[in-house]
């Protein structure tokens, strides 16, 4: 598990609310401590069986803009009548199934319940999205190759 792994889960476990996540593979043991209500520290710790245990405070992730969040502000009043198909994961959207292979899904195109629009990526494991809505996709509000958060929004789909 490598240092982007890491801080994507510890992201993921600040976002999700729980207070605290254990985690234990071949050699690696990590427990991810979230701050209570009162604000104590919030802890991160690794331990290997060859290292000293490494405790470092983790600060909530800043609540940062992106420009979907920017474009979903602004035509928010524009955008009420479509439905918006978010990231039920974190990891690395992929709008094609290959480097070589067309887009999944482009603005325009009609799709049905179950058709997959994209690929996330996480910790090497490729996870399709279908669609859990009929309609035409009006708005696509990530780029190929780019990371996503959770419940971040995809795309913008008018169900009419």
């Amino acid at each position: 598990m490598d240092l982007k792994e890491i801080q994507n889960l510890i992201k993921f476990v600040a976002k999700s609310g729980a207070s605290e996540v254990k985690l234990e593979m071949d050699d690696i043991k990590i427990t991810i401590k979230t701050a209570s209500e009162d604000g104590k520290e919030t802890t991160f710790v690794q331990q290997m069986p060859v290292t000293p245990q490494v405790v470092a405070p983790v600060q909530p992730a800043p609540t940062a803009i992106t420009p979907a969040a920017v474009v979903e502000e602004s035509a928010s009043d524009d955008n009420s009548k479509y439905i918006t198909i978010k990231s039920p994961i974190i990891g690395t959207l992929y709008r094609k199934p290959s480097p070589d292979k067309p887009t999944f899904v482009e603005v325009g195109d009609s799709i049905k319940e179950g058709d997959v629009l994209c690929i996330i990526e996480a910790m090497k494991l490729f996870n399709e999205i279908e669609s859990e809505v009929s309609g035409k996709i009006v708005k696509v509000l990530v780029d190929d190759s780019s990371p996503v958060e959770f419940d971040q929004p995809l795309f913008l789909v008018d169900p009419s």
